[in-house]
Formats: C-alpha cells, structure tokens, sequence
C-alpha cells in the first residue's frame, strides 16, 4: 500500500503557509506562460498517483505518457523514436516471482508470510542442501563468525539494532564493495557463504512485503541485457521462521550454531520494461530556412526516485529537516550538522498534531525535482507551439528520464541522438527552480537564481544569460557560486550532477538554472502544496526569453577556450 501526505486532507480550499493546497483540481491551461498553468501542471505531474516517477517503475510510464499527451495536444512535432515522442532506454526488472520457495528439513516456509528474497542484479546461488548457521548480529566486526564457519552456509543474521547494514558487506563474492577490494579493506568473512538472511521480516506488515521485491528496472551497462554472475541470494525472514531455520530460538544461539538443511527454489526472473524508462522528445520547427535545421535543446529530467517500503510522518519529517536545514545555515555557510547538533533538534508532536492529525507518506513525489524543471519545459514547449510567429531556428525539447540514476536517460540520448549533435547550438538544463526562498539556501529570495556552467564553454552564453536577464522587467540576481567548490560537499561538482553534462562531453554549451537544495530535497515532503509559484513562473519566463534570443541569433555561440578561464 503506498500512502501520500494528501490522501486525507479534509477542509476542501484549505490552504498553508505558502498559500497552496495540498491537491489542486486541475484546469486548461494558455499560450502564455502562467502561475496558473504551472501550477496545474505541476499538482498533476507531482501526484501520488504518478508513484515517484521513477525510472523502471510504472510511475515513469505514466509521468511520460502524461507530457507526451501534452505534446500531442499542443502540436509539438515527436522526435522520439519511429515516429513517436518516446526514446525507450533498454531496461530491464530482475526479481523473484511469487512461485519462489524453501524447506527446512522438508518442512515448507511460505512466500511473504515467512520468507523473501530480496532481489538484486544477479541471479542467486543454488540453495540445494545448504545447512544453515547463526552469523550472530548484522554488522558485528568484533565477534564475527569465520569464513570457514560461513563458506556454503546459509547465514542468519539478527538486525542490527541501530538500524542499517553496518560493518561487512554481503551480496556479493568479492571484488566491488563488498568483497575482495583493496587497500586497507578488511576481508569479508561472509564472502563465501550461499545466502544471507536478515531477522527483519516482522517490521513489515504482510500487505507491504510484496513492494520489497518490487525493484526498480536498470539499464544495464553498455545497454545490453548482459547476463550477471549468480551470487548469494540476500533474504528476509520473520522471527518465528528463523526459528524453524535454526532450529531454536535466537536468542539463546552463540554466533557460529548450526541449524537446519535448507533447500530453496528462488524462481528469478527477468522482464524487460521499456515503457518504464523512457526519454520524451519533441520539436517545435524554426521559421527561417536556413536556421531551421539548427536546434536549441531545452530540457529537464522526468524522473524522480519512486517510494518507501516503510511509510513516515510526512510532517514530523518535514518540521525535522527543515530544522536542520535552519541550523545549517545559520552561521552563513552551509556545514554539516555534528551527531550532536542533530540530537539536539526536537520536533513538537503536540503542536503538529493541533494542526491535522498523521499523515503517513511513502511517495517521494519529486515535485521540485524534477517536477519543476519538467513542467518549466512543458509550458515553454507550448508557449512556442502556440506562438503565431515561431523562432528562426528549432527548439528541441527533451525530457530525460533516469536523471537520478547516474544521468541515464540523457547519457543514452547524446548517445544515440534523435537530430544530429552538431546541430545542436545550445543545451539548456532546468533541474529545479520552484523553491530558492531565503528559508532554502543562504542568499535566497524573490529574485534568486543559480546558473551553473553558462561560462564555461562559452564567453558568449554567458553574457546572453546576463543580457537577456538584464532585459527582463524585473531582472532576476543570478548567483554563479556553485560553479566553484563550496564549504559544504553537499553543494560540489554540481556541474557534473545533472543532464546538462552529458552535452557538455561533446562540447555543446550549456546553463543550468536551478534554485537550490531545501529542506525537502530527495525527501517524501518534496510536494506542489510547498513550491513558491509566483518566483517559479517568473524563472519560467526569463529561460523562455532567453531560449527565444538563442533561436533568434545569427550565430550560434562560439565555443572558445578562454570560457574556462572566466567562469
């Protein structure tokens, strides 16, 4: 069951601090670029029912099948594949069906109600005749079990109860993170064991297990479907099924006590899933001949990081973070927070819960990120398809997907390109802009924007950025700091973070604009009900001006090397 922090949202035209709804009934939108659209827009493209849009999920699917509707709609000419708006990226989904099983000493366990498997990107080893051992508790690198203790076992675990996987690494047989490695790595004795088997099962209730083996698709390296190495199956089981593994209660078992013979047929299987990873592209077509033929790239990821197995207070999280976020910030410079400093934030239930009572939320609905740079793109999109006179050269909108998994969805298309790279002048890259209030980042504001990267390729980007915002009504303070190394990590290489570089490998210029990393960032409380609309549309409208002059140039931007002197 996922849950969203609107789903019992009483009081109809309730509003909060921000002046917004959680849910917003939508309605048609303009040519112009409007508050209104906007935010119709992005309450829908943000909602529970869009399930996070991730990439490899079928909210992916329907949060691109929603912008290409619109495409469609307003008239914007596909440029995706055979014809269609959709680029589909080759992914795959590797789980375990429900058909899975296991015995102990002949003795069945039941799929969900006793055991799963969670699944990963490998097939799993064997368990023919496997005897099981007690590992003693997760993470304990002071009285681990050996390496011989574990080698072909079936290795239980208890929890950790700090939370998490600490200490040694399992799932895999050496090499990467958690086997062999290098350096000063201390050796797993886990590597050799046929599964490991977590103690956590209960925390779960039985209505929610099945989402643990619900992963996202991937994109496998290299783009093919490549056939992993089978490795150590990693389980869950309920307490009452640990004992039956082991033969006796947990609690009174000295790491290295053997249990039972486990025999198990982990039925794992793989689905291709293209309609849940997939770019959307389109192309509103020049009016001058000679230009035409010649594309400003406009875009923004669609893709966001899905749900939670385990549900939160949506807003005991949020008075949380954004407590710490104030903390941060306070003594003018953002700085990690000490254990200390964090176990010094409490948040007031008691005043929470006057306010509305608990709001359970599992979604990361990604309405900032990138909900805001999509739907940024999508009004542009059709403030150019609507326009009676249309720009000298063509406007190529992209909306990448699987931003937050390595920059997949743009990598794949500056791979494989739908027009040609070269006639590419520009690449404009909007990853969010809804937020930048001075409560989000130090020196925030009604007129704040970051831009990132506009001098770096070249000289005459950046001064377009800073002609064209000097032209606007109300010019906007365009901050540069982000292209430099920041007092706080959180903050560096945000120029290798987002869609934009993969154009900049090729030697495309680009901008980012974008307004910061709030409180609500990666988090389940990054909803349309927070988002400042008024400073959004009016970001919104600037790149709109200036997509519009790029297109209208005589020239495109010349791409020099004294643009890495000066940015």
């Amino acid at each position: 069951m996922l849950f969203g922090a609107g789903c019992d949202a009483g009081g109809g035209a309730a509003v909060n601090e921000y002046g917004n709804p959680e849910k917003l009934a939508p309605r048609p939108t303009e040519s112009a670029i409007t508050e209104a659209d906007l935010k119709t827009r992005l309450y829908i493209f943000s909602d529970d029912s869009m399930m996070g849009r991730q990439l490899g999920r079928e909210g992916n699917m329907k949060g691109t099948a929603y912008i290409a509707r619109e495409l469609e709609r307003l008239g914007v000419e596909p440029a995706g594949d055979n014809g269609t708006y959709f680029q589909k990226l080759p992914a795959v989904v590797r789980k375990y069906s429900d058909a899975s099983t296991m015995s102990v000493d002949g003795q069945s366990l039941t799929w969900l109600a006793d055991f799963l498997a969670t699944p990963g990107f490998s097939p799993p080893l064997p368990i023919d005749g496997v005897q099981a051992v007690y590992g003693g508790m997760l993470g304990d690198t002071v009285n681990p079990i050996t390496a011989e203790q574990a080698n072909g076992k079936l290795v239980v675990l208890s929890p950790n109860p700090q939370g998490g996987r600490r200490g040694f690494a399992f799932g895999g047989r050496g090499g990467g993170r958690g086997g062999r490695g290098g350096g000063n790595a201390r050796p797993n004795p886990l590597a050799g064991a046929v599964a490991i088997a977590i103690i956590d099962l209960d925390n779960t209730p039985l209505e929610d297990r099945a989402f643990i083996n619900n992963p996202a698709g991937r994109v496998p390296r290299g783009g093919a479907a490549q056939a992993p190495e089978p490795a150590p199956a990693n389980l869950r089981l309920t307490s009452a099924a640990a004992e039956r593994v082991l033969g006796g209660p947990v609690a009174d078992m000295a790491p290295g006590t053997v249990g039972g013979t486990v025999t198990a047929n982990l039925d794992y299987v793989e689905q291709p899933v293209p309609d849940y990873a997939r770019n959307v592209v389109g192309i509103v077509r020049g009016s001058d001949p000679e230009l035409a033929g010649e594309y400003v790239a406009v875009g923004a990821h669609n893709d966001h990081n899905g749900y939670t197995v385990t549900p939160v207070d949506h807003d005991s999280l949020r008075a949380y973070n954004s407590a710490a976020l104030a903390m941060q910030m306070a003594s003018g410079e953002l700085t990690s927070l000490t254990p200390e400093q964090r176990a010094s934030i409490h948040v007031n239930m008691d005043s929470l819960r006057q306010l509305r009572p608990e709001r359970l939320d599992s979604i990361q609905n990604g309405a900032d990120d990138d909900g805001s740079g999509s739907m940024a793109v999508l009004e542009i999109a059709e403030a150019f398809a609507t326009a009676p006179e249309k720009p000298r050269r063509s406007i190529l909108f992209v909306f990448h997907t699987g931003e937050e998994s390595r920059l997949q969805g743009s990598g794949w298309f500056t791979d494989h390109p739908t027009v040609p790279l070269d006639s590419i002048i520009t690449q404009i890259n909007i990853d969010m802009i809804g937020r930048g209030r001075a409560e989000d980042i130090i020196g925030g504001g009604d007129n704040y924007v970051g831009v990132v990267g506009s001098k770096r390729l070249s000289v005459e980007l950046g001064q377009l950025v800073q002609e064209v915002n000097a032209q606007e009504a109300q010019p906007l303070d365009i901050d540069y700091r982000f292209d430099e190394e920041t007092t706080w990590p959180g903050y560096n290489n945000i120029y290798g973070r987002s869609d934009h570089a993969n154009y900049a490998r090729f030697g495309i210029p680009i901008a980012f604009f974008f307004t910061g990393l709030h409180a609500d960032y990666h988090r389940n409380t990054d909803e349309a009900q927070y988002i400042d609309y008024p400073h959004y549309t009016r970001i919104t409208k600037y790149i709109d001006d200036l997509v519009t002059a790029l297109a209208n140039r005589d020239r495109r931007p010349a791409v020099d090397q004294v643009a890495n002197e000066n940015r």
